[in-house]
């Protein structure tokens, strides 16, 4: 018995984008190849609560396995939303929810009830787990829900929540029979419009990344420790922190909060070895006096989630001694398909197509340019597959992944990032909708009408701007700015917030009357 509800949602064959699959066989189950490489007894993961071997480690998720099916009545298919912040107990369970032939779902710890409800109802979540110190949130989102069924619990990584006790005497699952191109995971993505679109990737597509980008640029083996500041709900946070170093049985450091300072003292204590973060951070940690330590055992750092922009670069290879690998990735193609590494590294270029990747840019034509300046353009081994969405068509174009970036390409193939294509605000990291934002302000009464741009910011890359109409009634001042900063805070993950509030008179507007964020856009730079 199978679940075919994401089956029965991917996009038709002549939607897809082309395909140059890597060389797997055609039935593989993704954790139980991520398990394989890792010595027994080997550290897997390791932070301030303990340290667990690749023997713990898939123990532990055989047993995850096992409750699921046994008694909480997974079959193959169902999806199992995760929500916790990265940690052994919460990997343990992504790699159980695959061995028991399941469809994982993980979200940020960040993310509000609305927008857990959200997922939940696009998925059609059948099972969660989630960590105890984030229930209260999922619990208002279920509410609001109709699907999960079976919610069990977890108490961080202190080995005593419900999810420990229940799998206490479980016989490990071995991993379930399934098929390389069966989905594995769906990763939410925020588009331009706001609504969440679910990536589907299936268990093939886990492994591309670390037979691809990792293999070339962000190598590393066992002995070596790998220490990052996204989440495993970011496909980049899930290469990695979780997928990389299983795959080539080396270890991770995880930290819940990772500040740069806190970054910097858990490299130290943990003595790892690679650091996988967005530029704002690199910057960052320039400043802190904890880096010396830090550097004592690092050699290898890894940049994603928005542009590395040159200066950085330069600053930290001055100060440390060690050339940041840059790349591009995007949720609909897993992981990172444009870098380089070492001595083939150009100061801000991302680099060049990852092996295993082509990448072009397109011209007005939609047609492949050897060189100049147009819509980024890849395919690979891994692709987009939206989860019963329109946007496909926008994805996918001619067999072409179009990631919404326009790119330079110059004569020797290396790609040079010029700006984001659509209204995607990329803020340390982050990819924030500006809809989403304008549709939080909008519930304020105070708010009128409301526009939300990215504008330049060095510490942030971008932050998010917004220009707000206020009401008849409302006469503007800094409290009522800092309040309305304090509402979307609460009403969507607070990342998102306008860091910076302008109040208008009127918003710039076509004849017909729609929105021009160009005018904005201009305002801010003149």
């Amino acid at each position: 018995m199978k679940d075919r509800f994401v089956d029965d949602r991917l996009p038709a064959a002549e939607a897809l984008p082309n395909f140059d699959l890597l060389d797997y066989p055609d039935r593989l189950n993704a954790a139980g190849e991520l398990l394989k490489r890792g010595t027994p007894g080997a550290v897997a993961v390791v932070n301030e609560y303990g340290s667990w071997s690749y023997a713990d480690l898939d123990n532990f998720s055989g047993r995850i396995a096992r409750l699921l099916v046994d008694q909480l009545g997974l079959i193959p298919g169902n999806r199992v939303l995760l929500r916790g912040p990265n940690g052994y107990t919460l990997f343990a369970a992504w790699l159980g929810v695959l061995k028991a032939g399941g469809v994982v779902v993980a979200t940020m710890p960040l993310l509000r009830p609305s927008e857990i409800a959200t997922v939940i109802e696009r998925a059609e979540i059948s099972h969660a787990i989630v960590d105890s110190r984030f229930i209260g949130d999922f619990r208002e989102a279920m509410s609001q829900t109709r699907f999960v069924k079976h919610l069990i619990k977890y108490d961080g990584d202190y080995g005593k929540g419900e999810l420990e006790s229940r799998c206490v005497g479980l016989a490990p699952l071995v991993p379930v029979d399934t098929a390389a191109d069966e989905p594995a995971l769906i990763a939410f993505t925020s588009g331009t419009t706001g609504i969440p679109k679910g990536c589907v990737h299936f268990h093939r597509d886990l492994l591309a990344p670390c037979d691809t980008f990792a293999q070339a640029h962000f190598a590393m083996k066992p002995g070596d420790i790998v220490m990052t500041s996204a989440p495993i709900a970011f496909t980049f946070g899930l290469g990695a922190t979780l997928l990389f170093p299983l795959r080539f049985g080396a270890a991770t450091a995880t930290i819940e909060q990772p500040s740069p300072p806190a970054m910097l003292d858990a490299i130290a204590k943990h003595k790892a070895t690679h650091l996988a973060t967005a530029p704002t951070a690199y910057k960052a940690m320039l400043s802190q006096p904890g880096l010396d330590a830090a550097l004592k055992s690092l050699t290898t750092c890894l940049s994603a989630g928005e542009h590395l922009p040159e200066a950085v670069w330069h600053a930290w290879h001055e100060r440390t001694g060690i050339a940041i690998v840059d790349g591009i990735g995007a949720t609909e193609m897993m992981h990172i398909f444009i870098s380089a590494s070492g001595d083939a590294i150009r100061p801000g270029s991302t680099g060049q197509a990852v092996p295993g990747y082509q990448a072009t840019v397109l011209d007005l034509a939609n047609q492949p340019m050897v060189e100049g300046e147009g819509r980024l353009a890849v395919r690979g081994p891994t692709g987009c597959r939206y989860l019963d969405d329109p946007r496909q068509k926008d994805y996918v174009q001619n067999g072409w992944n179009i990631t919404g970036d326009t790119y330079r390409r110059d004569e020797d193939g290396y790609f040079w990032f010029v700006a984001r294509s659509d209204d995607m605000i990329v803020s340390s990291g982050y990819n924030i909708a500006a809809p989403e934002v304008e549709n939080a302000l909008l519930a304020h009464p105070a708010v009128a009408e409301c526009a939300v741009i990215g504008v330049q910011c060095d510490e942030r890359g971008q932050k998010v701007k917004a220009f707000v109409v206020l009401a008849p009634d409302s006469p503007p001042s800094d409290a009522l700015i800092s309040k309305l900063k304090d509402f979307v805070k609460a009403s969507i993950a607070p990342y998102k917030y306008p860091r910076e509030i302008e109040i208008v008179e009127a918003l710039p507007k076509t004849v017909t009357g729609k929105l021009r964020r160009s005018k904005l856009r201009n305002r801010t730079v003149e």
